[in-house]
């Protein structure tokens, strides 16, 4: 059983910087795909992006490209996502999420692929 912990959020004005932080422990195997997730109120869960954690392959939402960045450490079981130039549509609960089973490496998965689940973490940009 994988556990995800996410960590970091807060509340940053608009334009400004977070780390979110998403620790794991149980299974972990260079085959995981990991992703963030979020959600709006009112709003469907949608990805924001992923890393394969065998090749460090990543993809992103549009919304974000050119603003956020996906990495790992693979040493400390951590994934992470800088928010840079945060826009208050960027306002949500952000999900860290991991699937041993799929393979993502530069490619686009939806919720549903996913098993395990952290229990998210607000950011705010007003």
């Amino acid at each position: 059983e994988v556990q995800l912990v996410e960590s970091g959020g807060g509340s940053v004005q608009a334009g400004g910087s977070l780390r979110l932080s998403c620790a794991a422990s149980g299974y972990t195997s260079s085959s995981n795909c990991m992703g963030w997730f979020r959600q709006a109120p009112g709003k469907e869960r949608e990805g924001v992006a992923n890393i394969y954690r065998g090749s460090g392959r990543t993809v992103y939402a549009d919304s974000v490209k050119g603003r956020f960045t996906i990495s790992q450490d693979n040493a400390k079981n951590t994934l992470y996502l800088q928010m840079n130039s945060l826009k208050p549509e960027d306002t949500a609960m952000y999900y860290c999420a991991s699937e041993p089973a799929i393979t993502c490496g530069g490619s686009w998965f939806s919720r549903y692929d996913y098993r395990y689940w952290g229990q998210w973490t607000q950011v705010t940009a007003p």
